[in-house]
């Protein structure tokens, strides 16, 4: 039985990260990967060409982003994820939590409104459409903690311990469909927490902490659930091939380990990207307060030196 259309999945042989890591083309995938290099390599060329500076660091971000998409499911590591739970589950945290942080430390969008030309007066080309929905409710709701938390644990729970998982397992589209997911959760998660982009909700420092603390105990406890089960939970990974030299409930085990674990990785990322920003907000702000001070001439100072003066001269 083939569910992935990537090669014979049960005959695979033990897993090791050399046969994991082999080429094992997903053409979806593949094609996606490349337009999404291809269309933010166009739009820094562009700016590059006026004149405009685009950060290094934000280009290799968003590549390293869209790069591990491609790692996870070009290779083989997808052929043994349709049969091992831990592999899948390897696929599962880099696909929702690691690329997505560093694709949205790629700042496509802003990029995106940079590059795009406008279409004219009342036309409405890519650039007003993307400004569109940047404004829509449609993104208001699908960004807002009140959505994007319960998303994120429903995306585990209502997936993997439901028959939905199995069914989505059953075919390659289905398969798909479901990693689109995992990517898309975590797009929507981690936008308004550390997002460089612009976007319709974008709450304060200190409250973008608490959102990103608020899902991380339920990922955490997954993990937990999985490797404290005495029984295999998922029927897609019950009957491992004979080939792979595992046993189902440790392979489970090692899956809840890998929930567990990785939830602390993009937390302390997403902590310490949060603090840089705030850092950088703090030090714009100064710039601010500064460049006022020199246009008023110090008013301020001036008016509370004349009021310490008057003070002085009521105290004779």
């Amino acid at each position: 039985m083939d569910h992935s259309g990537h090669g014979m999945t049960m005959d695979l042989p033990p897993f090791t990260l050399g046969r994991g890591l082999v080429w094992s083309t997903d053409p979806f995938f593949l094609v996606a990967c490349l337009i999404g290099l291809g269309l933010y390599g166009w739009g820094v060329v562009r700016l590059v060409r006026r004149g405009d500076k685009w950060p290094a660091g934000r280009t290799l971000a968003y590549a390293v982003g869209v790069l591990i998409v491609l790692l996870t499911m070009c290779t083989r590591l997808n052929d043994y994820g349709m049969v091992m739970f831990s592999v899948h589950m390897v696929q599962h945290m880099l696909i929702s939590m690691l690329a997505p942080i560093l694709i949205l430390l790629g700042a496509p969008i802003t990029l995106a409104l940079r590059a795009l030309p406008t279409a004219g007066r009342g036309r409405k080309g890519p650039r007003e459409l993307l400004l569109m929905l940047l404004h829509s409710r449609y993104l208001r709701i699908v960004t807002h903690p009140a959505f994007t938390i319960p998303l994120f644990i429903a995306s585990l729970y209502g997936l993997y311990f439901t028959p939905l998982f199995d069914f989505l397992m059953d075919s390659k589209a289905g398969h798909i469909a479901m990693m689109v997911h995992f990517l898309a959760v975590g797009l929507v998660f981690f936008w308004p927490i550390m997002g460089v982009d612009p976007g319709p909700h974008r709450p304060g420092h200190l409250m973008r902490m608490l959102e990103l603390f608020a899902g991380m105990p339920f990922h955490a406890f997954f993990g937990i659930a999985l490797m404290m089960a005495s029984t295999p939970m998922v029927d897609a990974y019950r009957n491992p091939p004979a080939s792979l030299g595992i046993d189902a409930l440790a392979d489970q085990t090692s899956a809840g380990g890998i929930a567990w674990a990785f939830s602390e990785v993009p937390s302390v990322l997403v902590l310490l990207a949060l603090l840089f920003q705030w850092y950088r907000s703090e030090q714009r702000q100064a710039k601010r307060t500064d460049r006022a001070a020199d246009r008023d001439g110090d008013k301020e100072l001036e008016a509370y030196n004349a009021y310490l003066a008057s003070l002085n001269a009521r105290g004779r």
